[in-house]
This record gives C-alpha cells, structure tokens and sequence, in this order.
C-alpha cells in the first residue's frame, strides 16, 4: 500500500494514509515524498474529503474509518484494483509470485532491466537499495509487479494478483502460507491457477523447475510457454556458485550459452531468485550476457538480509524471514558465507500464520543451525508454540519485553559474531536498540 500511495503521488494526486503501527523504511519514504501519514484507523482522516479511498487488505469491517467510508457513501477500491485500472492497463506486466523471494526477485528485475536502459515501472514490497524507493511508473511499456496471494480486501476475498493481468510471469515456489486466508495448500493453487488463466498465450512463464507444487499448479491448466530454472541440469536455465564463499556465479541459458559475474549476495535461494531474474528480464529483450552482469551491481534490498551495522566486529543485519522455510535458508547462507563465525538469531513471531500455530511442527528445526537464538513471545501466542520450540535447548532464550532480550544479547555476542533480527515488523527497535548499546559499551 504504501507503494501504491507513491505511485498515486507521482501521478499528481494528493495522497494521505493511515496505518496502526507506522515504521520504517515504508514510513520514511512515504514523508520524504509529501505523503502524510495518519497514525491510527479512526475516522479523522476523512476529515479531508477524499475523491478516493484506496483500501488496503489490513483494514476490515468495524474499524472506524471503514464504517464512516461506508456510512458516508465515499468512493473506494482496493490497491491491486486501483493500480491495474490507473498504472497498468496499458503495460508488459510482469509479475513475480511465489511464496518466498518475491520482493528479492522483483527489485533484481528491475534492476536488470534499469541496466540496460529500459528505465521499468514497479511496485515491490520492499526497498531495493539501487532505486531507493518501492514503486516508480518507469518511463517505458514495462511495470515489474511483486504478485502477492494474499487477498484484496475486505470487499474482494480475491488473490491481489488476479487484478494485475501480467504478460510475463515469474513463479519463484509454491508452499502453504497465510493460514489465516487458505485453509489448505489447494486453495492457495487454485488461487494461482486463476493467475494462470490470465496470462496470454503469446507470453512467458518463468518457473522453479523442482517444485512439485508448480507441477500440481500446471497439471490443473497451462496455457503459455514455460521456462523451468534451478541449480540442476534437468532445467532450461541453471546457475552455479562459482566458489565455495559464494561471491560468483555461473548461469547457462536454454541455448547452452553461459555467462558468469561476481556479486554481493549469498545463499542458493538468492541464486535461485537471480537466475530467476536473469530469464524474465531476457525473455522480454534484454541481452543475456548484459542481465548477468548486470547483477554484479545489484546492491540488495533494505530488510533482505541487510547489514545494517558493524560493531565491535559483530555484524548485524536486518531481515524479513518469518517462515521456517526462509528462515533456514537465511541462517544457512549466512553460514556458508561466513564459514567458522557464530550465527545468532533474534526472532519476533507476527504472522498471522506462524501465530494459528501452523508452523509449530518446522519451526524449531528451521531454526536448529543457529548457535544462539533470542525469541520475543507476543502476548498471543499460545503455549503450544512454545513446547514446539523445546528442541532447540539451552541455545534458545524466550523473553516477552524487547528490553530484556536485547540486554540479554548484550551480554553474550562476541566478536565475529553474525548477528541476524528476524521479523516482518518493526521488532520493537530492538536492533537499533542493541546497536546503539554495543556502540556505546564496546566501541566502534
């Protein structure tokens, strides 16, 4: 949403905005560009008389601002709607969904494609560091959009993505998530079996060739040409690492044609996004020698395993893992990364999902290679979550204050430590918290 209120800004419009809980990077960037930012969802902010109420998927019926919408009989849409009708009616979409590494995929597209020259219009659920923003109309015909499955709005139970109509679609994996919309894992494929039934059959679907999900998802109905990518030679795209720290990478395209550059990401999922990236962006021109090297100059994203401090010679980086599966995959790279430092997690449950208890049987083991772990316990999580996490021993401490677990953690890093914060929320500041105090008490 907050990418949308941006778009809608540079359109010229006057944009306004409300929200529960305000933080950064979305906060900042939303005053920088002029856009006010209402704390709270009482009625006040319709104090404006707005032409349009755009209505994010957050808000729902009994909130006050919802009910003096309705009461007053005001204009409303929801995000994806209002974007397809008012950004991308008349673009190449091209659209990255999937349950995990769709922010990271989508902001390495469009790097891509601002690479070489094609200056792309996007709306991602993150910041890439090389733009700086979420969302830009571009100045060509192609708009990179992060398809997210979770439904609309209050008022449309429909996937957002069934609204953006793409051209070109990236399929990154396939797995259960958002328990608190679908109630099993067909009623997530039978959402993206929608998206499916949209795409032309001129255009291009780029897939994770080892999902057996994807393949339940084309069983139901395919319509398009598909391109299958992975790290093993039974796919049409395939990329390597091309040493043992990760820092450079081999690709070879359906014709044989290889290609390798370095880069400053790590982890076989961020391959597997890179690679990802590499075959939408060719797909619509971009020359494959050009798109590879062209992710030797992307920078990351803010909140994808961000390093975001380094004190004392602990590193602290900021992400926004919250699923077991990317969580493992997260510690994992840091790991292999930095082979023989320490690898320390401090987690903050707030998914909808991970708080019905869905994730209790993987979280634990998800979280086992850590060497520490510091978890925050929201007032309502239950305590079947955490029996679930008894595995993981004397390595896991649970606290239900953020001060207490970032002065607990204050008293055990250690130099050369990887210091990871997990959370798909503001986490209490504990990271800036616990980056100031080790500042202040072991020096730069």
């Amino acid at each position: 949403m907050g990418g949308v209120a941006a778009l809608a800004r540079a359109a010229g419009h006057r944009v306004t905005g409300c929200d529960r809980n305000v933080y950064p990077p979305m906060s900042t960037q939303l005053r920088e560009l002029g856009i006010d930012i209402h704390e709270g969802v009482d009625a006040g902010q319709l104090a404006i008389n707005p032409d349009c109420v755009v209505v994010g998927n957050v808000m729902s019926r009994g909130f006050d601002v919802v009910e003096a919408m309705l009461n007053d009989g005001r204009r409303y849409t929801s995000g994806p709607q209002w974007l397809a009708e008012n950004v991308l009616h008349d673009r190449h979409v091209i659209a990255v969904a999937g349950t995990h590494g769709k922010t990271t995929t989508a902001s390495m597209l469009a790097w891509i494609l601002e690479d070489a020259g094609l200056s792309p219009g996007f709306l991602i659920g993150g910041i890439p560091a090389n733009f700086g923003t979420s969302a830009r109309f571009g100045e060509s015909n192609y708009f990179v959009v992060e398809a997210d499955e979770y439904d609309t709005a209050f008022f449309d139970k429909r996937a957002k993505f069934v609204h953006y109509r793409p051209r070109t679609v990236v399929l990154n994996n396939l797995e259960f998530d958002h328990a608190d919309i679908y109630k099993d894992m067909d009623a997530i494929l039978w959402q993206f079996h929608q998206l499916l039934r949209m795409v032309p059959g001129d255009g291009q679907i780029i897939a994770n060739g080892h999902d057996a999900d994807i393949e339940k998802l084309f069983a139901m109905g395919c319509w398009t040409p598909v391109q299958t990518f992975g790290t093993a030679d039974d796919t049409d795209w395939v990329a390597r690492f091309g040493d043992n720290v990760e820092r450079h990478i081999g690709v070879r395209s359906p014709s044989g044609t290889a290609a390798e550059t370095r880069w400053n990401m790590g982890g076989f999922h961020n391959l597997e996004n890179a690679l990802a990236a590499i075959a939408a962006a060719v797909s619509v021109g971009v020359p494959f020698r050009s798109a590879v090297d062209a992710m030797s100059r992307f920078e990351g994203v803010k909140r994808r395993m961000e390093r975001t401090a380094t004190v004392a010679n602990i590193a602290i980086y900021d992400d926004f893992a919250h699923h077991p599966t990317a969580i493992r995959k997260a510690i994992a790279s840091v790991r292999r990364r930095y082979p023989g430092q320490r690898v320390v997690v401090a987690i903050e449950p707030r998914s909808n999902t991970m708080k019905l208890g869905v994730h209790n049987d993987t979280l634990a083991d998800s979280l086992a290679a850590a060497d520490l772990i510091w978890m925050y316990r929201p007032s309502d999580i239950g305590e079947a979550f955490v029996d679930s996490l008894q595995p993981l021993g004397k390595k896991l401490s649970l606290h239900s204050d953020y001060d207490d677990l970032v002065s607990a953690m204050s008293r055990k890093v250690l130099s050369g430590d990887q210091v990871i914060f997990m959370s798909n929320g503001g986490f209490g500041s504990a990271r800036q918290t616990l980056t100031a105090l080790l500042q202040r008490t072991r020096g730069s």
